[in-house]
């Protein structure tokens, strides 16, 4: 009978705590839970409400409005606090659309091989041909600037590279003889792709995932500098540095303050990503000196 203790822990889960051993990791942690902390909390402390009126354009930074006013009146502080769930949870969640749609395509393409493997593949290369921004901009610029409209679009344009990331560590797993095991004992295909395949690519696939993330955050950022995101009078960091940009060299915290926030949401993604790479290639160095 197995104890609590001894139960296997998930695979995902203990990749991430051998990542967590190194100190860039544990910084991107750290860094990574404090922006999303101040865009869970922000919207509750914030002194006023984000969209409201309260006082002239541009004003300096006083004791009432700590980080001044916008171009419209509003609270540069309140807009920030209100401003970052939209970037947060837009950003997981498109990374995550990307990661389901291009693990299955790789896993797919990767067990079949043959004619399946180069047809997809072949799709695939056509989506990887254009540029994120530009498959978005074309279809909101169509549809609309809904939310969950940006986050499928964007998840779409993040599964080419997934599928192809997939494909490559996967190609090497399915010829392992716990596959042609399973499918001896006719085991449902689906099982064998994420039952038995699909945990033995984890690490790489989480690298994949933090860099997917942060590409998400710079686009959804993007869009909304743009114009093309998050809508006024929505409290959002890319359109805070969008509202503000014409008067950034008089009046720079209503700009610097959510570009430095995107930053630093970006940079703690990253440095976790890095950490799981580092352990990836840490586990690669020791199985090679050991044969």
């Amino acid at each position: 009978m197995q104890t609590a203790s001894s139960l296997p822990m998930p695979v995902w889960f203990s990749t991430f705590a051998q990542a967590a051993r190194y100190n860039r990791t544990r910084i991107g942690i750290a860094i990574t839970l404090l922006v999303i902390l101040l865009a869970v909390i922000g919207p509750f402390v914030a002194p006023y409400e984000p969209s409201a009126f309260v006082g002239k354009p541009f004003l300096k930074p006083s004791a009432d409005f700590l980080l001044g006013t916008d171009f419209r009146g509003r609270d540069v502080l309140s807009r920030l606090l209100g401003g970052g769930i939209p970037v947060v949870w837009m950003s997981f969640a498109s990374a995550s659309v990307g990661m389901v749609l291009g693990v299955t395509v790789g896993l797919v393409a990767a067990y079949s091989r043959g004619w399946i493997d180069q047809v997809l593949m072949r799709i695939m290369d056509v989506f990887l041909s254009i540029p994120l921004i530009i498959f978005v901009l074309l279809f909101v610029s169509l549809i609309g600037t809904s939310e969950w409209l940006i986050v499928l679009l964007v998840g779409v344009a993040h599964m080419p590279q997934v599928a192809r990331v997939t494909r490559g560590v996967a190609a090497d797993i399915v010829s392992r003889e716990f596959v042609e095991f399973a499918e001896a004992l006719s085991v449902p295909r689906w099982k064998i792709l994420f039952g038995e395949i699909l945990p033995n690519i984890t690490t790489p696939l989480l690298v994949e995932f933090g860099i997917r993330i942060v590409w998400s955050i710079s686009g959804i950022a993007a869009l909304s500098v743009m114009g093309y995101g998050i809508q006024p009078p929505n409290a959002d960091w890319g359109l805070m540095i969008n509202e503000n940009r014409g008067r950034i060299a008089s009046r720079p915290l209503a700009v610097v303050s959510p570009a430095l926030c995107i930053a630093l949401f970006a940079f703690g993604i990253n440095m976790i990503a890095e950490g799981i790479a580092g352990t990836m290639s840490g586990a690669n160095r020791k199985s090679g000196g050991e044969q």
